[in-house]
């Protein structure tokens, strides 16, 4: 099972609309890079939801429920318990190499299961770290 993080801009489609729909299609994806990252996705892949724009910052987990030559679906899991930002996120060492990191305007981009557990680790903290 592969984890994935799929970037939205919330005023076009939020985790709250994902939420609110139960799941969604993903579709609007252009950039070649990212339409092969779709077209590598699988029935039950991990998701991270990404909020781009002013917020920058992993919101919410997601499933992968339907995935076919790069049509996928996905549906709406838990929120985050804190949003983790992208300027968080750029200051973990262990996460410098993410493509998150590395190509910033990537709308599908692969996760290790390192990184998804440093974002979920730092998602379930109530402050901020120092």
């Amino acid at each position: 099972m592969a984890c994935w993080l799929l970037k939205t801009e919330p005023s076009d489609y939020s985790f709250a609309d994902l939420q609110r729909d139960g799941q969604t299609a993903w579709e609007g994806v252009t950039n070649a890079l990212a339409v092969k990252h779709l077209q590598a996705m699988k029935k039950s892949d991990d998701v991270l939801l990404y909020h781009t724009g002013k917020e920058k910052a992993v919101v919410g987990l997601a499933k992968v429920v339907k995935a076919e030559r790069g049509l996928v679906t996905i549906k709406a899991g838990l929120p985050l318990r804190r949003a983790v930002t992208l300027a968080e996120i750029k200051a973990q060492k262990n996460l410098a190499d993410w493509t998150l990191v590395r190509m910033g305007r990537l709308s599908v981009v692969p996760v290790t299961n390192a990184q998804w557990d440093a974002v979920l680790a730092m998602g379930r903290q109530t402050t901020p770290t120092a």
